[in-house]
């Protein structure tokens, strides 16, 4: 079989740790060519995975004939990238959140649509096995109605493992356009419309900045969300989290409670009403320290879906459905009020 000739546009961190990695142990994929403003940093990436190096995405897409795009570049760029390769005729993997409005997610979805082509949003929470597992069990109907939830993601910020340090362009808000919401809180509500299978209606946001200096975007937020069926739960973000990193998810269900990524052993604890406690084994989430995510399964779904010609899981609709959660939070911050999706 040909293999796909893929270009990653944008060599930092997440294209270092994720895109990079997975698409060169892929069986079906030549990575062809890598972009970055900063040349030495192009430069240094193509020689490493034998591709050419570019400092334009627009020379290259219209120099390589490429079949897919990753576009992993700061927040305020991914909506005109990604319409740009989609144009160019590649199919596009987008890091989230998926544009900075809805007016841009739309117009990614139309061109994707016009142009024939994937569009999928790199959401890999979707594909962890103890998220997997839990939403089988609440579909199953095993845990009956689902009364509420809390959800988490923290670390101690960008500056930690983004390639710039300090200097990131996630605390520079014309780039990054949102902090720890637009970084860590869309993971989660991507993941909660997952897990419970329908959408959010009405968002109270609390996003502040209280925790970085010089950065006018968010650092820590507590949202308040609630579902088409009314179940309500909270959601955190924070950029604060300076002992260990947070991702942990908890369902509270009529027949039993869910612990996911909460215990250091068990990446699933189900607690049933009944005093029964199960425990599941199924691997520890990736995260970008200890040696960066190297089996997310975000490539390999993103190349199926090219391959075998089948809808990403995590396609532009659902991207937007999830960025329009953070887009609420932060119209409650500015307005005091709740607000609707």
């Amino acid at each position: 079989m040909t293999k796909l000739r893929v270009a990653v546009i944008g060599c930092g961190s997440i294209a270092k740790h994720r895109h990079l990695g997975e698409y060169d142990s892929h069986s079906a994929v030549e990575i062809v060519a890598v972009c970055d403003i900063v040349e030495e940093r192009a430069q240094e990436t193509a020689l490493q995975y034998g591709a050419k190096a570019y400092t334009d995405y627009k020379k290259l897409l219209e120099v390589e004939q490429i079949d897919a795009v990753s576009v992993c570049l700061p927040n305020y760029l991914h909506a005109p990238v990604s319409i740009a390769a989609l144009e160019a005729g590649c199919h596009v993997l987008c890091e989230k959140p998926m544009a900075t409005s809805k007016e841009e997610a739309e117009a990614m979805i139309q061109v994707a649509k016009s142009n024939d082509k994937k569009l999928m949003i790199a959401h890999n929470q979707r594909f962890v096995p103890s998220h997997a597992k839990a939403r089988a069990l609440v579909a199953s109907g095993e845990i009956g109605k689902i009364y509420s939830f809390r959800t988490a993601f923290g670390h101690g910020g960008p500056e930690g493992w983004s390639v710039d340090g300090k200097d990131s362009w996630f605390f520079n808000k014309e780039q990054a356009f949102i902090g720890a919401m637009g970084d860590l809180g869309v993971h989660k509500a991507d993941l909660l419309r997952y897990l419970l299978g329908e959408e959010f209606v009405e968002v109270a946001g609390f996003i502040e900045t209280s925790a970085k200096e010089n950065t006018d975007v968010d650092d820590n937020a507590v949202c308040i969300l609630k579902s088409a069926s009314g179940i309500i739960g909270t959601l955190a973000a924070s950029w604060a989290y300076t002992s260990r990193e947070d991702n942990s998810t908890i369902i509270y269900g009529e027949h039993a409670t869910l612990r996911l990524e909460d215990d250091p052993n068990y990446s699933l604890i189900v607690q049933y009403k009944n005093g029964e406690v199960v425990n599941y084994e199924l691997g520890a989430i990736q995260s970008n320290a200890e040696g960066g995510q190297t089996t997310t399964h975000v490539i390999d779904h993103f190349i199926e879906s090219i391959v075998h010609n089948t809808e990403p899981l995590i396609n532009g609709e659902e991207g937007m459905k999830s960025l329009e959660v953070i887009l609420a939070a932060l119209e409650s911050m500015k307005t005091k009020q709740f607000s609707k999706i």
